[in-house]
């Protein structure tokens, strides 16, 4: 197993945009500087509590202060920029990582964001978007030839050369493009059964470990499809984590801190606006007043000593039969660094290790 970080980036509203954006950079260096594999920053436009609009930019500061984490957006969202804008932008920005960008991309859930860019998400014509411009993306970068592409949402051409000169060059560093990973959030996730079709890295997001267990199955009919067989060691799951010396001190920092503020104000109210609280309960019949900051991190959160998160960890691996890498939902803790630190340093330093025997390549435990 590895261990990586995803960042809706989460900050609270009263946070300045520029200090959250500090904050994530800090981090960025913090999980650098001790091994996690890669990183991934979310781009959202009308949620106070997930402020970042170009994750880009933090992306191309990060990677000039950091020297192998892989870093990537998680995702951009493909229906708000124009497919050939961002083919050129994203393949500048892996020469700029030296081959160290991973590319995530979503289709935009919140319908703030539907309204403020005229999507309508209700009928899906926002998953439509996200692989009509997927596919010319890809296009973008692979085929050479001139073409015209006349879709539902974009007509795009790649020109011949014109005045001698001038024609499309830019293509990424990695060939033939940045891994691709998607974001799944729903049953029978529609997103999850794209990266088993194209072979994308899944990402599921931190919902009870019963109801993620159902992803898997997404990836591998949409696989199926394609004659593809996909690898439980791609599946990337997203946790909220934290790690302290003791039981006691871990909840507290969680529970009573940020990560309960952020969930009490923000995600909890979130999720239920959109009837998505079933997602969180350990079963059907938890009514969803019972499903407070605490049932959460009781049932669904990976918080405790490190003796305690080895073993939830591994309860989890088991629950979903096996994937290959954790990634801890980032926090702002700012105001206590030291505290969200030392949870990443023993997470890697004191957790992991306990957990190589677990080789997601078989499934189960090895």
């Amino acid at each position: 197993m590895e261990l990586g970080y995803f960042a809706m980036p989460s900050h609270p509203p009263e946070c300045g945009l520029k200090e959250g954006h500090d904050w994530d950079l800090q981090v960025l260096r913090w999980l650098d500087e001790l091994g996690y594999q890669e990183a991934w920053i979310g781009e959202h436009h009308t949620a106070p509590w997930e402020p970042h609009p170009s994750p880009d930019l933090l992306i191309a500061q990060a990677l000039l202060q950091t020297k192998n984490i892989r870093i990537g957006p998680g995702g951009f969202l493909l229906p708000y920029h124009h497919p050939a804008e961002l083919a050129n932008r994203v393949a500048m920005l892996d020469h700029l990582s030296n081959g160290r960008l991973n590319f995530g991309v979503a289709a935009s859930g919140l319908p703030s964001d539907w309204a403020m860019f005229n999507v309508d998400g209700m009928s899906g014509q926002n998953r439509d978007m996200t692989r009509e411009a997927l596919e010319i993306i890809l296009k973008m970068w692979t085929d050479p030839a001139p073409w015209t592409h006349k879709g539902k949402f974009w007509t795009v051409t790649k020109p011949d050369t014109m005045f001698d000169f001038l024609k499309p060059h830019i293509k990424p560093q990695q060939a033939p493009h940045p891994p691709i990973g998607v974001a799944g959030l729903s049953k029978n996730s529609d997103t999850l059964k794209l990266a088993g079709e194209r072979g994308f890295i899944p990402m599921s997001l931190n919902l009870n470990p019963a109801y993620v267990g159902s992803h898997w199955d997404s990836v591998e009919a949409g696989a199926a499809k394609t004659g593809r067989k996909p690898s439980r060691k791609d599946w990337r799951m997203v946790r909220e984590v934290f790690v302290a010396d003791t039981d006691a001190e871990a909840w507290k920092l969680s529970t009573g801190d940020m990560m309960g503020r952020m969930m009490g104000e923000y995600f909890l109210p979130l999720l239920g606006h959109f009837g998505f609280k079933d997602y969180l309960k350990a079963s059907p019949d938890v009514p969803d007043s019972d499903v407070t900051v605490e049932y959460c991190a009781r049932n669904n959160w990976i918080v405790g000593s490190p003796a305690t998160v080895t073993e939830k960890i591994e309860k989890i691996y088991q629950e979903v039969g096996g994937f290959g890498v954790l990634l801890v939902f980032g926090f702002d803790y700012k105001h206590k660094p030291e505290a969200w630190h030392n949870s990443l340093r023993l997470l890697k330093q004191e957790v992991l290790p306990k957990l190589k025997h677990l080789d997601a390549s078989v499934g189960r435990a090895a």
